[in-house]
C-alpha cells in the first residue's frame, strides 16, 4: 500500500470505517471446513440490527461532516431491509465511500478491511468496534469468505465493493466474481448502490479530499442466489451502471 493509500485509509476509518479491499481478494477462495477462521471473528458478540453507542456517535458525527463538506443527498435508503442478512454492493469512487454508504441507514454495517490495518493494536480496536474484519489482499482468503458468509447468515448487513478497487476515471470498472460467490453461499439478497461525486471529491492518487457535492442512490433488493455465478455478475454489472446513469440524470435536473 502506498503512503497516500495508508493516509487515506486512516482518515476514512477515523470518520466511520476502514476501506474495504477487493472483491477479487475473495473470488478465488473456497470455504473448506479445515481452514482456520478465529482471527476473523469479532472481539465480542455484535447484534446485527442494534447500533451500540459507539456506532451511533460515529454516525452522528459523520452525518454532520459529510452534509457540511459534500452536501450529501441520499435516495432510496428504504430499499435496504431493516433486518435480515443483506449484501450491499456499491460502486467504488474514493476512500469516502464506506462513510457515504452507511451514514444515513437505520442499521449498522459490517465491512472488510485490509489485514495490514489490524497490525496497530489501537487502530485495530477502533475498526473492530466499527464491525470491520480483516482480509488478505491479493490472494484468496478462505477465512474472510467464511466470516462474510457467517455474518450474512446471522442477519448482518455487509458491504462489498463489487468492482474490487477504486475507479481511476469516475466510471464503473469491471465487476469481480467475488460478490457472486458470497451471494450463492450465503443465500441473501443484494442491494445495488450508486455513488456519484465521490471521485471528484477524492480522486485516486490524491492525499486529501476537497469539497464537492456527492449523491448516493440505493436500488431495490435483488434476489440472485438462484442464478449461476456468471449470471449474477452480469446482473450486478448491468444494474449498477443503470443505477448510476439514473442518479446522474436526477442530479442534472
Amino acid at each position: 500500500m502506498s503512503e497516500g493509500e495508508q493516509s487515506g485509509a486512516a482518515t476514512t476509518a477515523a470518520t466511520t470505517i476502514a476501506p474495504t479491499p477487493s472483491a477479487s481478494s475473495i473470488s478465488s477462495s473456497s470455504t473448506n471446513d479445515t481452514a482456520p477462521a478465529p482471527k476473523y471473528a469479532p472481539v465480542r458478540p455484535i447484534d446485527p440490527i442494534k447500533m451500540d453507542w459507539f456506532w451511533r456517535m460515529g454516525r452522528s458525527v459523520s452525518r454532520l461532516v459529510v452534509t457540511f463538506l459534500f452536501d450529501l443527498k441520499v435516495y432510496g435508503a428504504h430499499n435496504v431491509p431493516d433486518r435480515g442478512g443483506v449484501l450491499l454492493l456499491p460502486n467504488h469512487q474514493s476512500f469516502l465511500d464506506p462513510v457515504l454508504v452507511g451514514v444515513f441507514l437505520r442499521r449498522p454495517l459490517s465491512y472488510l478491511a485490509r489485514s495490514g490495518l489490524f497490525e496497530n493494536p489501537r487502530f485495530a480496536w477502533l475498526i473492530r468496534r466499527l464491525r470491520a474484519f480483516p482480509v488478505k489482499q491479493g490472494a484468496g482468503d478462505v477465512g474472510a469468505v467464511k466470516e462474510m458468509v457467517r455474518r450474512l447468515k446471522e442477519g448482518h448487513a455487509l458491504t462489498l465493493w463489487a468492482e474490487g478497487s477504486r475507479t481511476e476515471t469516475g466510471e464503473i470498472g469491471q465487476i469481480e466474481p467475488g460478490a457472486a460467490l458470497v451471494i450463492r453461499r450465503a443465500q441473501v439478497p443484494a442491494v445495488p448502490i450508486a455513488i456519484d461525486g465521490s471521485f471528484e471529491a477524492w480522486p485516486k492518487g490524491k492525499k486529501m479530499f476537497r469539497r464537492h457535492p456527492i449523491r448516493v442512490m440505493y436500488g431495490p433488493p435483488m434476489h440472485l442466489e438462484h442464478l449461476k455465478a456468471a449470471e449474477i455478475t452480469q446482473v450486478i454489472d448491468r444494474t449498477l451502471r443503470d443505477l448510476l446513469a439514473e442518479l446522474r440524470k436526477k442530479r442534472n435536473r
